[in-house]
């Protein structure tokens, strides 16, 4: 009898056109011993056959940290700011050229790119973003994604390069997020503390006791389990499933590809995708404007779980633009939730007090659907 998880993972792979792979620290530099060339050629060469069979592949690689620490001789991570990011700029060099070196070896081209989190919480920018890797895509290119850590402040991360591969996923409306680990995925309990611990071969991304059962990093990479099930939940915002797998698996990548079921496969459904949506929101930590609103405002989101309309802000304040994500205050200061705006704050100030038909007036729009502030599919309540 076949399977009932081989036949969804079979059924899956008619669908996959374009898959996102993110390859941790631990697995690039052996554990901090600095780049592995021999398994980062073996990807490559993986890489390099599933592309020749016409799939859209985007590669998120870690490893530019702990290069750096190894180059320079560093005894362990180092933990103050300007020290991570002098190792982040050491590394990055010889991550990017082993990259680029073993993939043109299997003639595929490839392509450096370095985000910070502003890239992605600002609309301009995620659409820029989003049209330079598509634009790669199209010319198959393969892209390589990593965090650009020599600049970013506050932490460097995303929270991880997990998460930074999720939104990926996201912005490319990819149809598989692969997570390659030193594990060979979610188990039940600490294989090493518990013999008895089971690998889940399956799970909704949104289960919550996935959390009680991950672990934390180990000491040369920043991600951990723990991560790794926030950034399955956050590819499932665009509705991609995440395979949690080892990377030390002969063949991984085509295997996976192929449907073959490795590792611990998370799936989503639409009622997952809007749960994941409000979740991103309510954790996002920089804010690109604010809209104040009246107790009418308040209440209707409060208690109703309306949408906030342009008749109950009071005040815009920010430059954003048509899907920023905006926190919404009270007249008393009260934080009352988060959520994508549907305008530009140059539009957003035109509105503000204004019902639905003077709205459509004022932007010449037709469709009173798109006479909403913020939808309430678009919002957190905090």
């Amino acid at each position: 009898m076949v399977d009932k998880l081989l036949i969804k993972w079979m059924h899956m792979k008619q669908k996959i056109h374009r898959i996102v792979v993110k390859i941790g620290s631990s697995l690039l530099t052996n554990n901090g011993k600095g780049l592995d060339r021999t398994v980062i050629y073996e990807w490559a060469k993986q890489i390099a056959e599933v592309h020749k069979q016409g799939v859209e592949v985007v590669l998120v690689s870690s490893g530019a940290i702990a290069e750096g620490v190894v180059r320079m001789g560093l005894a362990e991570r180092p933990k103050k700011l300007p020290a991570l990011q002098a190792c982040a700029s050491i590394g990055q060099m010889g991550l990017i050229e082993t990259w680029w070196q073993a993939l043109i070896q299997r003639g595929v081209q490839s392509s450096q790119i370095l985000l910070t989190h502003d890239d992605l919480s600002h609309r301009s920018r995620y659409l820029n973003i989003s049209q330079t890797m598509n634009q790669l895509i199209a010319w198959r290119v393969v892209p390589v994604i990593n965090e650009n850590d020599s600049i970013s402040y506050g932490e460097i991360k995303f929270g991880d390069n997990d998460t930074l591969g999720a939104m990926a996923a996201t912005i490319l409306s990819a149809d598989l997020y692969i997570i390659l680990t030193d594990q060979q995925g979610i188990f039940t309990d600490n294989p090493s503390k518990n013999c008895d611990a089971k690998l889940i071969s399956q799970e909704r991304a949104m289960a919550d006791y996935l959390f009680d059962v991950a672990g934390d990093g180990g000491k040369w990479g920043s991600g951990g389990m723990l991560t790794k099930v926030r950034a399955a939940r956050l590819a499932a915002m665009a509705n991609c499933p995440t395979i949690i797998a080892s990377g030390k698996a002969e063949n991984v990548i085509t295997r996976l590809v192929a449907g073959e079921a490795i590792g611990t496969y998370l799936v989503t459904d639409e009622k997952d995708k809007l749960i994941a949506k409000k979740q991103w929101l309510a954790a996002h930590v920089r804010m690109s404007g604010t809209l104040i609103i009246d107790d009418g405002a308040k209440l209707a989101i409060l208690d109703n779980g309306k949408s906030l309309l342009p008749v109950g802000v009071v005040e815009v304040q920010g430059d954003f633009e048509a899907g920023d994500v905006v926190e919404i205050i009270s007249q008393d200061k009260v934080k009352v939730a988060v959520g994508q705006v549907a305008f530009s704050a140059n539009d957003a100030k035109k509105i503000t007090k204004q019902h639905t038909h003077e709205v459509l007036a004022i932007l010449n729009l037709t469709d009173a659907n798109k006479a909403i502030m913020v939808h309430r599919d678009d919002m957190a309540i905090l």
